[in-house]
């Protein structure tokens, strides 16, 4: 009986003592990976700190280059057609395709319709374009394009349709001021560059009595507050800048009515940072308003016409960086750097016309007699109300 016991007490030692082990390891295992997520949370807060303070602030930026009109009348489109039957506008702005071609966005104004071969090619007072037009535009790399003018409805509802077509076919273009239908005008659209997020609205205060069909009111896009403010309404919490195109003003006027000042400071007042006009076939001034927070064209006048007088064949090329600056605590966004030239549509009277836009630099008074005068006249309309404009464009 003795024996058994001391037996039984030696087997049980040894099981305390395995018992005992595994409690030890258990801790040692414990200790060890406890003591790791210490070191390891502490590391990661280190890193945190460093990626925190590299992190910020984020910039970020892209130009924007702005023209006027495209007011094509029948010299203009005669003067590009071709012996095959086909057109051909892209000579007409060689000498403007290497400044266009250079910016992140470039934008122009559409002002007549590109209505389709079918429904005829025609002249004041109801234009029609062909589609070359905008060929030439897009390969001289303007991808910003403004289409709600007075000359919207000049070639009706099919006219509307065959612009909204052809421009839908455009890859890497953003267009506005006409859709297709109710639910295409609706749709809430965001674009991207270089990191930046924006919005492009096109609308039109004029319609040379030229009403869209009731309830086809998409077909034109016509100003009104309640109608702007829904569009802005819709994207404003979802980017970062809100760019209007405004077919505005008084024509033939290089002074800014009460109306485009009514306007220019309602828009300001629900966001948007940069309105670029349109309309007036002349130069107007150039301003901050609100503080500086709204950058506004007031007109950029013609780009390309056959329209009479150096006022009319003088327009305005404005460049502007966006930039937006990320902290901490916040995301802002400015219309910077504003940079200004004047532009010329060069054309002859007689037989072959040669149209050619032409920077106020590359001209001498070969091309326009006594230029120098009529740069300081038009540059002091423009600079009227913003005497710090830099002159010169920074890619001419």
């Amino acid at each position: 009986m003795a024996v058994r016991k001391v037996r039984r007490l030696k087997f049980g030692g040894k099981l305390f003592l395995i018992f005992l082990s595994i409690i030890i390891l258990v801790i040692s295992i414990g200790c060890y990976f406890l003591s790791n997520f210490f070191i390891f949370r502490e590391r990661k807060k280190t890193v945190e700190k460093v990626e925190k303070t590299e992190k910020y602030p984020q910039k970020y930026s892209f130009d924007l280059f702005m023209v006027g009109d495209a007011l094509i009348h029948s010299a203009v489109y005669e003067d590009a057609l071709l012996s095959n039957g086909n057109y051909d506008f892209k000579p007409m702005l060689e000498y403007i395709k290497p400044i266009s071609s250079g910016y992140d966005l470039s934008y122009y104004n559409q002002e007549t319709i590109l209505g389709g071969a079918n429904l005829g090619y025609s002249n004041y007072p109801r234009f029609n374009s062909p589609d070359a037009v905008g060929d030439a535009f897009v390969d001289a790399g303007f991808n910003l394009v403004s289409l709600a003018t007075n000359h919207t409805m000049d070639k009706g509802e099919e006219g509307v349709l065959h612009s909204v077509n052809y421009w839908s076919k455009q890859k890497n273009v953003v267009w506005d001021g006409q859709r297709s239908s109710q639910d295409e005008r609706d749709k809430v659209r965001i674009y991207e560059c270089n990191g930046i997020k924006y919005a492009f609205f096109s609308y039109t205060t004029w319609t040379n009595g030229l009403e869209t069909p009731v309830g086809k009111e998409y077909l034109n896009n016509v100003y009104s507050p309640e109608k702007v403010k829904t569009d802005i309404d819709k994207v404003k919490n979802q980017v970062d800048i809100i760019i209007v195109a405004m077919h505005w003003g008084t024509e033939y006027s290089m002074g800014v009515s009460s109306e485009q000042e009514e306007i220019a400071n309602y828009l300001s007042s629900l966001g948007v940072k940069l309105i670029i006009g349109t309309h007036p076939h002349v130069v107007e001034p150039v301003e901050y308003i609100n503080d500086g927070k709204t950058l506004v064209i007031y007109s950029l006048g013609n780009f390309i016409s056959d329209q009479i007088g150096i006022e009319r064949l003088t327009g305005l090329a404005m460049e502007v960086t966006i930039n937006k600056v990320v902290t901490e605590d916040r995301v802002v966004t400015t219309v910077d750097k504003p940079r200004a030239e004047l532009i010329y549509t060069k054309s002859s009277y007689y037989g072959k016309r040669n149209f050619k836009v032409y920077p106020y630099s590359m001209l001498d008074n070969s091309i326009l007699s006594n230029y120098n005068s009529y740069y300081e006249q038009y540059k002091k309309v423009v600079s009227s109300r913003y005497s710090e404009l830099t002159w010169g464009l920074s890619r001419s």
